[in-house]
Parts: structure tokens; sequence; C-alpha cells
């Protein structure tokens, strides 16, 4: 019996030693395992971190602006700025463009409160707005300003003809910002009439004689009087660029606008901003700058 105990102790230790061994080697196994598994997820690490870094963007646009952002037939919010948007979201990656729609008067302020964090609705670059607003550096279209009447008008070719008239324009517009300018100088001798609602309107009330004229790029008078019932008139009031609008003095608004300048660049010199201008508003008018 005595022979027995010592001999059950050694197999017992015997044992015992052996599952240690096992012990150590499953975890060896498993810390390879989990080595490898690290590897793979360290290799596969940044495609997840890419995909976190995507930046949201809310780009503010309106609906009632033919050929540049509207509704098209089949309900679909089109034009050419939409389309340049969407050009541009496929060429930045790190971003992701969602386009909100607004009343064109709503935009400046849906931007100073973070509703949306850029304008796109051909926006010009005029001293006021610069007080308020930052915009990209380079331009994705180029125009000029011109007085807009009746075809069968004779009476009409200057502001100063503009006196005791009724003359339709956007809220916040460009085209605003100058008759108040002209109002400013010459006891409001214009009567402004802002426009609320879409700016295919403007050629029935501008017949009818409900107002006398407007003010308008000039691209846009074939674009809403495709059958010739109006006319531009005199010398252009002002020429401009045509940029995105963003918040001023705000670090991610800046390096939006860098990385979209850099797009526009590419679009501009591989041909695909000329022919969405072609398409969608007749004319390349992304020139360099304005004849």
């Amino acid at each position: 019996m005595k022979k027995t105990i010592p001999l059950v102790y050694g197999l017992l230790l015997t044992l015992v030693i052996a599952g240690c061994g096992t012990n150590n080697n499953t975890s060896n196994s498993q810390g390879s395992n989990t080595a490898e598994a690290a590897a793979k997820t360290s290799t596969e690490a940044p495609a997840a971190t890419d995909a976190a870094q995507v930046t949201k963007i809310v780009v503010g646009t309106g609906t009632g602006f033919p050929q540049v952002c509207f509704i098209d037939e089949n309900g679909k919010l089109t034009g050419f700025d939409v389309e340049l948007i969407k050009e541009i979201d496929n060429r930045l990656p790190q971003y992701e463009f969602e386009l909100q729609t607004m009343d064109f008067s709503n935009l400046l302020l849906s931007l100073e409160t973070k509703k949306i964090d850029l304008v796109a609705h051909v926006m010009e670059k005029n001293p006021e707005r610069e007080q308020k607003y930052s915009f990209n550096q380079e331009a994705y279209a180029h125009w000029r300003n011109r007085i807009i009447v009746a075809k069968d008008n004779e009476s009409i070719h200057s502001l100063d003809d503009l006196k005791g008239k009724k003359v339709l324009t956007g809220a916040t517009s460009a085209q605003a910002q100058i008759l108040e300018n002209y109002n400013k100088e010459h006891d409001n001798a214009i009567t402004i009439v802002y426009q609320n609602g879409a700016a295919n309107d403007t050629v029935n009330q501008i017949t009818t004689g409900r107002v006398d004229a407007t003010l308008a790029a000039d691209f846009v008078l074939p674009v809403i009087d495709p059958q010739g019932k109006l006319k531009a008139v005199g010398d252009e009031l002002s020429s401009a660029d045509i940029l995105y609008v963003f918040r001023k003095d705000d670090a991610g608004s800046k390096k939006l606008s860098d990385a979209i300048d850099g797009t526009i660049k590419e679009l501009k010199t591989d041909g695909t901003l000329g022919k969405l201008s072609t398409e969608w508003l007749g004319a390349d008018v992304t020139g360099t700058a304005v004849k």
C-alpha cells in the first residue's frame, strides 16, 4: 500500500505537468491566432477609418430657377447647379453632399444658422455679401447683369429710366442689391417688387404690365423667355463671378472650399464644366472672364 501511494502521486504529477504543457501550447496557439487577427484588423483598419472620416455636407439650393435648379416633369430636382454639385460630390470621396431645397430668400439665413453648409444657386460675389460670408476662389461661371423689359418697350435703357417704375427682383439677390444701392442714392426712386415664387413667372408679370422690368444675368433671358417676348437693354450694370457661399471664419468651410476649388479646376480642364453649362444654360458661361 505504501508503495502504491508514491506511484499514484508520481502519476498525478506527470499528468499535471503534461496538462500544463498542453495549456501552454494552447495559449501559444491562441496567441498566434490573436496576433494574426490583430494583423488582419490592422490591415483592414484604414478602410474603416476612411469611411468614418467622410463628412456630410448639406447643400442649400432652390427649385424655381429654370435650367439652374428646378423640378422637372418627372418630379426630379435637376439643373446646372444641381448636376454640377453632384459631379463635385463624385470627385470628393471625403465628403458626402446632401441637397436641401428651400426658397431663395432663405438660403443665406439658413447658412448663417448652420442649417446648411454651403449655398449653390448661381450666387454672385459682391461687396455686401463679402461682409458676411466667404466664397470659394475658383468661379464656376461668369456673367453680366442687364435690364430686361418687354420686347416692344422703347422707353427704358438705364437705371435712371426706371425711376417711378416697378422692377421685379428676387429678395437677397445680387440684382436686388443693384436696385437697393441705386435707391439709397436716389431717394427710393425705383419701386422694387420682390419676387415671391418661381422665376418663370417673370415673363408674364412684365408682358401684362404688372411690373415694368427686371434685372437679370445675360444667360437668363433665353432660359426664362424661349418665345422671345422680352429683351435686354442698355449697358451691363455689373459683371460677376459665380461662386459657392460658405460661413465666414469657419475652418471646416475653408477646407471644403479649397477642395471644391481643386475639383472645379479639374472640371474646367477636362471639359466637364463647359459641357454642363452648354447643356443646361445653352452656352458655355464658364470662361475665366466676363466680356
